[in-house]
């Protein structure tokens, strides 16, 4: 996913902000289209009162550091990242520019903030993920699918860290359930195809993905796979379940990236963010594609259907 800067200009009433997401503008252009509108929320025009100005690091990790540097050295005002590779990589470029940053599951224990209350330093954000809620979608997958029994989970090793936490909280869910776990590592778009190869050769029957940049530019091709494969497949938002997944379970990223406004707007305006606290999810939605449970041959338990916040038709 995405970084963030923003410079202001000497000229009254101009404000330049220099934002950067990964892939392309056209896989990013729902998160894009939210920021936009949370700007709008707090009065900012796009042209007008502000500039955005995009870089795409491709979910390339040497890309991160280059364009966060590049940010730094045309000295933005601040700088916004979406995921932990992102915010890692404005942290290290600057300790001066303010930094707001979204999708980090422990901004604490990834040593960005100093608690969540008080960050401290020159950072502050939003977050829309949790380690825990991958083994609450283990859970789900099992509920929704009873006969799942050997369950793949798709991490990202570039983020090693987070790819480790990830497949311990999905370790516990598993081990309680039953099931057997494999992790299988993606590092690009690229091994996608023989990551889903090597799942039927393991005679996995149920794919679980982890929150990350990567999964979320290439949710589209993620969803195909499985789909090929007649694989239910557990994902983590709206939109990557729109893309064809099974279900989904996890916070309102449409609320989350438009509420980033107001922190951009409290900064411009003076706000320091070692001051303002992270904000974290209290809602989680619990969405289920019946569409795609009927084209791949699942009966959802009716008790499922039920405890859905949202049932696709």
């Amino acid at each position: 996913m995405a970084h963030l800067g923003a410079k202001r200009d000497t000229r009254e009433g101009a404000c330049h902000r220099r934002t950067w997401h990964a892939a392309n503008a056209e896989e990013e252009k729902f998160p894009l289209s939210q920021f936009r509108l949370g700007l709008q929320d707090v009065g900012y025009v796009e042209g007008k009162n502000i500039i955005l100005e995009n870089r795409f690091p491709a979910e390339q990790p040497d890309r991160f550091e280059v364009l966060a540097a590049e940010l730094v050295q045309i000295n933005v005002d601040i700088m916004f990242t979406v995921t932990r590779l992102a915010a890692l990589a404005a942290q290290r470029a600057t300790k001066t520019i303010p930094i707001v940053f979204m999708a980090v599951a422990d901004p604490v224990g990834s040593k960005l903030v100093d608690s969540l209350a008080r960050p401290g330093g020159n950072i502050t954000g939003l977050t829309n993920f949790a380690y825990d809620l991958t083994a609450k979608r283990v859970e789900f997958l099992k509920a929704v699918v009873p006969t799942v029994s050997h369950v793949a989970l798709l991490v990202n090793p570039n983020d090693r860290d987070s790819a480790k936490t990830y497949i311990e909280e999905s370790h516990a869910a598993t081990n309680k359930l039953g099931l057997v776990l494999q992790p299988v590592e993606v590092r690009t778009s690229g091994d996608l195809l023989s990551a889903f190869s090597k799942t039927i050769d393991d005679q996995v029957d149920g794919v679980v993905v982890s929150q990350d940049g990567l999964f979320y530019a290439a949710r589209k091709v993620i969803a195909d796979l499985a789909f090929a494969r007649k694989l239910p497949l557990a994902v983590y938002s709206r939109e990557t379940l729109d893309a064809g997944a099974l279900l989904s379970y996890g916070p309102s990223n449409y609320r989350i990236f438009r509420a980033s406004g107001a922190y951009i707007d409290k900064i411009l305006k003076g706000a320091k963010p070692a001051d303002l606290p992270v904000e974290q999810p209290t809602k989680f939605e619990f969405i289920i594609n019946l569409k795609t449970a009927k084209s791949i041959g699942i009966d959802v338990p009716p008790m499922l259907l039920t405890r859905a916040d949202e049932v696709i038709e």
